[in-house]
């Protein structure tokens, strides 16, 4: 799992790329821009031990070029470069 770190602070300009395994192939997907948030919440999951025995996600909110603002789920298959 993709853990949040001190580079996930506002304002910072990154690429984030993300993969699927499929059976025969892999989906690939990356988006830019700025991160709005990052943080853990959790989701409308059971996940018994888990804080609050709920299952809890590291999510990233960042703002595209278009000011369109996303909210990415991460994960091992997560990759997220600082973009200088």
């Amino acid at each position: 799992m993709a853990f949040l770190t001190n580079i996930h602070v506002p304002g910072t300009r990154v690429r984030v790329t993300q993969q699927t395994p499929l059976r025969d192939r892999t989906w690939t997907n990356s988006v830019e821009g700025l991160i709005q948030r990052s943080r853990q919440s959790k989701t409308g999951s059971w996940f018994a031990h888990a804080k609050d025995d709920q299952l809890w996600l590291d999510r990233l909110e960042i703002r595209l070029d278009d000011g369109e603002i996303a909210v990415l789920n991460l994960d091992q298959y997560s990759v997220v470069e600082v973009i200088e």
